[in-house]
């Protein structure tokens, strides 16, 4: 079952992919792009292959969920992968309202990437803890992937709205902040293409440290290490001495990973900007020439619209009752609990500029882009390097 399930989830992403070039195509044939009830063939291909994708990651969940026993939401790879999932639902719904196969161009890239990011940790099914053994694990984490989910549609909207819109012809903030997201987008293609050539290397060291309850015990890097355990010491031989030691509550492996892959998303970065000779957000703007900004600016709205309350469902409501039920408390300061409450806050700043103070079209679409932004950090940074009670789902 764990193999059908892989396999499933193998077939959705080269269907993802294989949409996403027909999505391309869909705009380089220049029709029915502004219209609501319409598109060519190319859009129909890519759309069916999506739809076809989302039912076979859609088995994958399933069959996983039945090999586990429980919703595969408990670890970085299944929780991830559910995120991918739920992002091309969400996209799937929006265009059969929307009719924009622009939206596809640039959200499924996104999805691709969250899957590929989501390979990148151990796949194995592992008994869940006790702490998870509950029927909130399902009800808490689904709700809060589907409403990041729907936001991040909000993110890709925002997104060709701000291509379209700025002046790429000189360099100035916007250009500047615009084509940082595009780096940022990039670095995350960097980690599955460090992490791969690692592990196809065979890349081991092992380190004996110091936990944050003084405990001494091993950590083992697949990675060379640039940022050491606390009081480590190295036990493999001609091993990579790090560089610089982290404190217990830091956990400096995935730190490691962390800046691992900044630094081959920059290496990647600089070779894509030597291909194309220009920003890649210029290189996108002839995609994007013939679509309506209003429309676009609607799309990213009307996803906020609906993923902000999700979101307060799954991420706090859903998530404060189990807290208590787990911890006996509500609310603990937890890091992963915090940066729910910031990226919560943000977006009701969100709807409150939009509807209060009229920040409609660009500026709209920035704050899309920083939710999304605001959101992935959540979900990389403060999972992956920040200990805290949420650790497991890290691993």
């Amino acid at each position: 079952m764990v193999e059908i399930s892989g396999n499933l989830l193998f077939i959705a992403f080269i269907l993802y992919l294989i949409a996403t070039l027909f999505f391309g195509g869909s705009i380089k044939a220049k029709k029915d792009i502004n219209k609501k009830n319409g598109t060519n063939s190319w859009g129909k291909i890519a759309v069916c292959l999506t739809i076809m994708g989302f039912i076979s990651q859609l088995g994958y969940f399933i069959t996983r969920w039945i090999a586990a026993g429980h919703a595969p939401v408990s670890n970085m790879f299944e929780f991830t992968t559910f995120f991918g999932m739920a992002l091309v639902g969400a996209f799937i719904v929006i265009y059969f309202i929307y009719r924009s196969t622009l939206l596809g161009l640039f959200t499924m890239p996104v999805a691709i990437l969250v899957i590929a990011y989501a390979s990148m940790f151990p796949r194995e099914i592992t008994p869940l803890i006790p702490a998870l053994q509950s029927y909130w694990l399902n009800i808490h984490v689904t709700t809060a992937a589907i409403g990041e989910a729907i936001l991040a549609i909000s993110f890709a909207a925002g997104l060709i709205y701000l291509v379209k819109a700025i002046d790429q012809t000189k360099s100035n903030k916007q250009t500047f902040w615009l084509e940082t997201v595009m780096f940022s987008l990039v670095t995350v293609l960097g980690f599955v293409v460090v992490t791969t050539i690692f592990s196809i290397a065979g890349y081991e060291e092992k380190f004996t440290w110091v936990d944050k309850h003084g405990q001494e015990a091993v950590m083992e890097y697949t990675m060379p290490a640039i940022t050491g355990p606390n009081e480590g010491e190295l036990l493999t031989k001609d091993g990579f001495n790090p560089l610089v030691e982290m404190p217990a509550y830091i956990n400096a492996k995935k730190l490691n990973t962390v800046i691992w892959s900044f630094l081959g998303g920059l290496v990647l970065y600089g070779l894509i900007r030597l291909v194309i000779r220009k920003r890649i957000s210029a290189a996108l703007q002839p995609f994007v020439k013939n679509i309506k900004l209003d429309l676009v600016d609607e799309i990213s709205y009307r996803s906020v619209l609906i993923g902000f309350p999700v979101f307060t469902l799954g991420a706090l409501i859903f998530a404060m009752i189990w807290a208590q039920i787990a911890w006996s408390r509500f609310w603990g300061w937890d890091p992963k609990e915090v940066w729910a409450l910031i990226t919560w806050l943000f977006y009701a700043a969100f709807m409150h500029l939009r509807l209060s103070r009229g920040w409609h079209g660009e500026k709209s679409a920035w704050l899309a882009v920083i939710g999304f932004v605001i959101i992935m950090f959540n979900l990389v940074a403060v999972n992956l390097v920040i200990a805290g009670l949420h650790s497991y789902a890290g691993s």
